[in-house]
């Protein structure tokens, strides 16, 4: 069985994304996302905590988050977690882990127009196969004299 490698995220662009454009004419995304959660400390304080993610997109993803992202939009993610790595000048290795991702959702309005929710597919990822018809559950399965 092959593992699974999937990551869902709800936050806030930290930065707008850097746009790098190849010799081949695709384009990659580069932004930093934060995500927030409230927990209460042993005082009974609500405290924030605050993890920042670096996302990636690329080719058509690319394009749009050029074109409608922005600093302080709020979005969803849906991608991989990819780790690279690389020798710095003094030949220190350094490590990056990075979400690939291979789709978003628009969750707040741009302030100049666009799209407000709109889920964007990555053309590189192979389409779904629909579902096979489920087959209805016989009435007399279910029962009220449950064991608990």
């Amino acid at each position: 069985m092959s593992g699974i490698n999937k990551v869902i995220l709800v936050g806030y662009l930290g930065k707008d994304p850097e746009i790098r454009t190849f010799e081949n004419g695709s384009k990659k995304a580069s932004f930093s996302m934060a995500t927030t959660e409230y927990r209460k400390d042993k005082d009974g304080n609500r405290i924030e905590i605050t993890e920042w993610h670096n996302i990636v997109m690329w080719r058509n993803l690319a394009e749009l988050a050029e074109k409608y992202l922005s600093k302080g939009r709020q979005i969803y993610v849906e991608g991989r977690l990819r780790t690279r790595n690389w020798d710095d000048a003094n030949g220190v290795k350094h490590y990056i882990t990075e979400v690939e991702a291979n789709t978003f959702t628009f969750l707040s309005p741009k302030e100049n127009g666009g799209p407000t929710v709109t889920q964007v597919p990555n053309q590189t990822v192979a389409p779904q196969q629909p579902l096979p018809p489920e087959s209805p559950v016989p009435e007399e399965s279910f029962s009220d004299d449950l064991p608990f």
